[in-house]
């Protein structure tokens, strides 16, 4: 592997950089061309919707009455609530993960909590340096809520990273140019 292998690529992210004082963006009301996003299907637009704004911080962009609900956090952070006949009896034990900062932790927590009090496992410290949130909702969807943790050289999480040749931002000059 060659030391070019990774590169600095966070201007192109809304994620903001790790630290105790990191401010999540506003909610991003653009329209785009999705690069990915998620297909959730669900028996009740109405209560999924309740749950996904009000426990996880999404907002409803658009919708299709009956149909579909765009919803949206950040940008490239979508999510489209489809209706169906019927949702898995269980969660599959492939998840959704979006990024958020570590501030919104213990809210989003409280919030699913309030309406599902058995939906949330967590938060629990990743090797990989985040605090992350498993949350099942009302569709059976496992979702995970994931923030940074501020980078510290001296932790194991430093070190596992550092194994694989990623650096944290702004130790080498961002050279997106020549890798675009």
């Amino acid at each position: 592997m060659s030391d070019d292998t990774y590169y600095n690529a966070f201007e192109i992210s809304p994620v903001p950089a790790p630290g105790p004082d990191a401010v999540p963006p506003e909610p991003f009301r653009g329209i785009y061309g999705m690069p990915a996003f998620v297909n959730i299907p669900t028996t009740d637009l109405a209560a999924s919707v309740e749950f996904w704004t009000r426990g996880l911080g999404f907002f409803e962009l658009f919708s299709i009455p009956g149909t579909l609900v765009h919803l949206r956090r950040w940008a490239f952070q979508d999510v489209l609530l489809v209706a169906a006949e019927s949702v898995p009896e269980q969660p599959p034990a492939m998840s959704f993960s979006f990024s958020g900062v570590l501030s919104q932790v213990d809210s989003l927590v409280e919030a699913c909590r309030a309406l599902r009090p058995d939906a949330v496992e967590g938060p629990r410290d990743t090797p990989w340096n985040t605090r992350d949130v498993e949350v099942i909702t009302p569709e059976n969807a496992r979702i995970v809520f994931t923030a940074a943790k501020p980078f510290d050289p001296d932790t194991q999480e430093a070190r596992n990273l550092e194994v694989i040749g990623i650096t944290p931002p702004g130790e080498t000059p961002g050279d997106n140019e020549r890798h675009a």
